[in-house]
């Protein structure tokens, strides 16, 4: 089983990846970290699976852990167990799995791994200020540590407050981390004991997620650069209890464009802000993926089908990813046009589309034949490629799409004194064409038509026209608005105008 870990998740894979999940909404970089693990798993016919991580009950954000779940399965990567699907490794709630983490720390007890601390919180505090006054990073001094069995027993039939804590070893072994190659950390010498168990019952960081990758079968883990200090602490502990230890993998930083840390003010890289905004899933995982590394090629584009069988752990850099929001509403153009050229996906869209124009344009007497569903695809499939997002549709650029506009003959005739003759022409122009007339052929006729005008040139027939139909000055092709709207409706709007 492979694992997916960035706090406040857990995923995991069998192969297996697991991703941590708890304090906290789904970020973009937290998606990265499970859609690698994702792609992992697929990619070896593996089990994604997300545990939530609760043992810090300060940060635990009522909600999270299942908005957490919800997103997952916006994106298009849903977990194959969690808590909300259940599976054979739970339960996937780690604050449900106390009675576990006290029988592992009951047995590190006993093994001497591990010892008990009565130290204080005013105590460990003073050490921090002192270590901070001398300029040196604040570790536990290990004090505990040298107590007698007698001592301890003496401190607990006085009732005293404890934790327990895991007895650090010098001399670690090195490992092979599937990203960033050998590496090795004396934790011993520039850390304290560690905490495993806190006094209120709940495991650290460090001994749940060892007890549940060792209990879920978990075999690789892919997390943040971050706890590449930890791990050798993590080898320990497996060490200790005398368990097979997972590959470890660790993804590098992913960094806005300018080398700094994405930020989290105003929910700006939260996935409920770009869902709520119109972005598609597809487009998000294409760019956090394009701007890393990992993948055949940089390509926009990119499904997840193909991220899959591009996907080779042994090609992710230790490099950051650089990653340009700028440049999502790109990606979620070139998204979207896949989207309109899938028919069942269309279908979805037309469904989101009309929804969209009832919301923005039903208090303003929308004619029914223009929520009718051809309508609403012929729309979709002539603004394929010009859009970024379905919402552009029902900005007022495109309002004349779904009102009519209001033009007076009078300033049609601003324009050009033939106006008339014009309206005459296009009429008779648009009821010769058949039903299904496309932008070229009536490129074509359009020329034509002003060819039998007196003094009014192309663009300034064109400007007429534009008018007339959409009320706008800017927009598409004179063409295209026509093939969109229909020839019966065109004729309408024609003749509402020049009898104006």
């Amino acid at each position: 089983r492979l694992i997916f870990k960035t706090l406040p998740w857990v995923f995991f894979v069998t192969a297996s990846s697991r991703f941590p999940a708890t304090t906290g909404f789904l970020h973009l970089g937290g998606l990265r970290t499970a859609l690698y693990n994702y792609i992992f798993a697929k990619k070896h016919r593996g089990t994604f699976i997300l545990r939530v991580e609760d043992t810090d009950q300060n940060r635990v954000v009522p909600g999270a852990a299942e908005g957490i779940e919800d997103m997952l399965d916006w994106a298009g990567i849903p977990p194959d167990e969690s808590p909300r699907r259940g599976g054979p490794a739970g339960p996937y709630v780690q604050s449900l799995r106390l009675e576990l983490y006290g029988q592992a720390s009951a047995a590190l007890l006993a093994s001497g791994a591990a010892y008990r601390c009565f130290c204080s919180p005013q105590r460990l505090e003073l050490l921090r200020r002192d270590a901070l006054r001398r300029q040196q990073t604040p570790r536990y001094d290990n004090r505990c540590r040298h107590l007698t069995p007698a001592e301890v027993s003496q401190k607990l039939s006085q009732g005293l407050d404890c934790v327990i804590r895991f007895h650090l070893e010098k001399g670690v072994e090195p490992f092979q981390d599937l990203v960033y190659g050998w590496n090795r950390h004396e934790v011993a010498e520039v850390e304290g004991d560690p905490v495993i168990l806190k006094g209120d019952g709940f495991p650290t960081y460090h001994l749940a997620n060892v007890v549940d990758d060792h209990h879920m079968g978990v075999t690789h883990v892919l997390r943040g650069t971050e706890w590449l200090a930890s791990t050798s602490k993590h080898l320990l502990l497996y060490k200790a209890f005398g368990w097979e230890p997972p590959q470890f993998g660790h993804l590098p930083l992913l960094l806005n464009k300018d080398g700094g840390k994405l930020s989290k003010r105003q929910g700006d890289i939260f996935l409920e802000r770009f869902a709520r905004d119109g972005f598609l899933p597809e487009a998000l995982l294409d760019i956090v993926t394009n701007c890393g590394s990992g993948f055949t090629e940089k390509q926009m584009g990119r499904t997840l089908e193909e991220l899959i069988s591009q996907f080779e752990v042994g090609r992710i850099t230790t490099h950051s990813a650089l990653l340009d929001l700028e440049a999502l509403p790109e990606f979620n153009r070139v998204h979207l046009s896949r989207h309109i050229e899938n028919q069942g996906l269309r279908q979805k869209l037309v469904r989101e589309l009309q929804g969209l124009v009832e919301l923005v344009y039903g208090d303003q007497q929308v004619h029914p034949d223009v929520l009718e569903n051809k309508y609403v695809e012929r729309v979709l499939l002539l603004r394929k490629g010009h859009i970024s997002f379905l919402k552009n549709l029902v900005s007022s650029d495109y309002s004349y799409l779904w009102v009519r506009p209001s033009v007076s003959r009078q300033q049609l005739q601003t324009i050009s004194a033939e106006a008339d003759e014009i309206g005459k022409l296009v009429i008779g122009l648009m009821r010769r064409q058949a039903a299904d007339f496309t932008v070229e052929e009536l490129n074509k006729g359009l020329r034509s038509l002003q060819k039998q005008t007196r003094d009014t040139k192309y663009s300034s027939m064109m400007q007429l026209l534009r008018l007339a139909l959409s009320g706008r000055q800017h927009g598409p092709s004179v063409a295209e608005m026509m093939v969109t709207l229909g020839a019966e409706e065109v004729c309408g709007r024609m003749h509402r105008a020049l009898s104006s």
